[in-house]
């Protein structure tokens, strides 16, 4: 098992920044808070950029509605289609010490659109992050599978961290989103969305 891991100069954002803080990522293990508090304190730096229904070129609804978060159930697919849904899904992953999942699921997702004179700088990246075997943010993957996703990152293609991606996918999917969706934080907004909608 190895070590706690504190990247230079974090140490002070261990002590004291803001929970808002805590969507960058960049702070790893420390004692966790219930995860309620955790997602209350997301929802407040969230609600209200989506209360005052900021309207952003690219944004057809800034609104989280009940429908949407209704459609999370769904699929893992829906929930993490939605921005709202990957970072409320994320700060619950937090919860359960697995974010390292959802970062490189949307590490890949994000590698796709990578211009292809960026892809090796790109895929060394994502390897040292979260392939190799001393990552700081490693991935529940298998030997056999680290071992060919560092070769396909050595000469990278689009497809180089594809089969990692499904893997870890598919263990978000078959683990933490059912967990995520009985917990009481998806269920307690739930309800106060629908609450808010029928009044």
């Amino acid at each position: 098992m190895p070590g706690f891991f504190f990247p230079h100069n974090n140490m002070t954002e261990l002590n004291g920044k803001e929970d808002c803080k805590h969507s960058e990522g960049k702070i790893h293990k420390k004692k966790q808070k219930p995860f309620g508090a955790d997602l209350k304190n997301y929802l407040k730096c969230m609600v209200p950029h989506i209360e005052s229904g900021i309207k952003t070129p690219n944004s057809r609804n800034a609104m989280l509605s009940a429908e949407e978060v209704i459609q999370w159930s769904q699929s893992l697919e829906k929930l993490l289609a939605s921005q709202s849904g990957q970072g409320i899904f994320r700060e619950f992953l937090k919860s359960e010490f697995s974010e390292e999942n959802i970062e490189f699921w949307l590490a890949c997702e994000d590698y796709k659109k990578t211009k292809s004179d960026h892809l090796h700088g790109k895929a060394e990246k994502i390897y040292e992050e979260f392939v190799q075997s001393d990552a700081s943010k490693q991935i529940n993957i298998d030997y056999q599978m680290r071992e060919a996703t560092a070769k396909r990152a050595q000469d990278p293609t689009y497809t180089s961290f594809d089969e990692a991606q499904k893997t870890v996918y598919i263990l978000m999917e078959r683990d933490s989103y059912p967990r995520f969706l009985k917990s009481k934080a998806y269920l307690n907004l739930l309800n106060q969305l629908q609450t808010n909608t029928s009044k």
